[in-house]
């Protein structure tokens, strides 16, 4: 029989957004098979919840996102569930209809670099330190860094970072546009939570074709994409006039 564990991935709703908060700080939140086992979980759950939930924000307890994948589980031999469950967990996060807001402090190393890049959006402290160590274990990526880092980031700058293994702190990913947005590790929650509440002010309808809209037609051509978007839209929100109607804040 299986001991009670605390939960390894935490999730907490408010006001229609939903924040998955890793929860392993003891292990600077490192990415065992479990807890994608239980990510996974969270995610099947909130692709299915649109109704109620429409941004996400995925962060990590303590003073680190995530160190990256659990190489004493490796050691170990802990195996994920099935072949591929990290990678497809990473899909599972792009193809949610939600937009999904990667917040990050200190550590996020390979694995964890991995998953923020299938995040929709990403604000870091200045003191994050984002790093792809795959050359430093003998390791090649297979959970999408070699197609997500250089749609993120370009090419040169994601060989570099693949290539090198150098540290990349909060103020150079912003400006290398790995993340929207960089600041004192004090102001990041505070931040995340007005960011996410400005989205999710908007039409939840409007957010989720967008997201499914821009995934689609970056498999298209441009004159194939425009044709799509024209031609294959859903259409207004049910609300709209009703939004328009009442205005909006800013």
């Amino acid at each position: 029989m299986n001991e009670p564990h605390n939960p390894l991935v935490l999730r907490s709703d408010r006001d229609g957004v939903s924040t998955l908060t890793l929860n392993r700080p003891e292990a600077l939140n490192a990415l065992s098979p479990l807890m994608f086992e239980e990510l996974q979980s969270h995610l099947d759950h909130l692709a299915t919840n649109s109704s109620e939930v429409g941004v996400v924000i995925l962060t990590g307890k303590g003073r680190s996102f995530s160190a990256g994948n659990d190489l004493k589980a490796i050691e170990r031999g802990e195996r994920a569930s099935t072949p591929h469950q990290q990678a497809e967990t990473l899909d599972l996060i792009e193809a949610l209809p939600q937009p999904v807001i990667a917040s990050v402090n200190g550590h996020c190393y390979t694995g964890a670099l991995e998953l923020v890049l299938a995040c929709d959006l990403l604000i870091c402290a200045d003191d994050a330190r984002f790093c792809d160590t795959h050359g430093k274990w003998g390791m090649v990526p297979t959970w999408g860094m070699t197609s997500r880092l250089p749609e993120r980031v370009g090419p040169l700058i994601a060989r570099d970072m693949m290539y090198s293994g150098r540290v990349v702190e909060g103020h150079e990913a912003a400006r290398i546009g790995l993340a929207n947005r960089s600041l004192p590790s004090d102001q990041l929650a505070e931040a995340t939570a007005a960011w996410a509440d400005l989205i999710a002010a908007n039409s939840w309808h409007t957010l989720s074709h967008e997201k499914h809209q821009m995934k689609a037609l970056a498999e298209f051509g441009r004159d194939d994409g425009l044709k799509w978007a024209r031609e294959k839209g859903p259409g207004a929100a049910s609300d709209m006039v009703e939004r328009i109607q009442g205005g909006f804040k800013r």
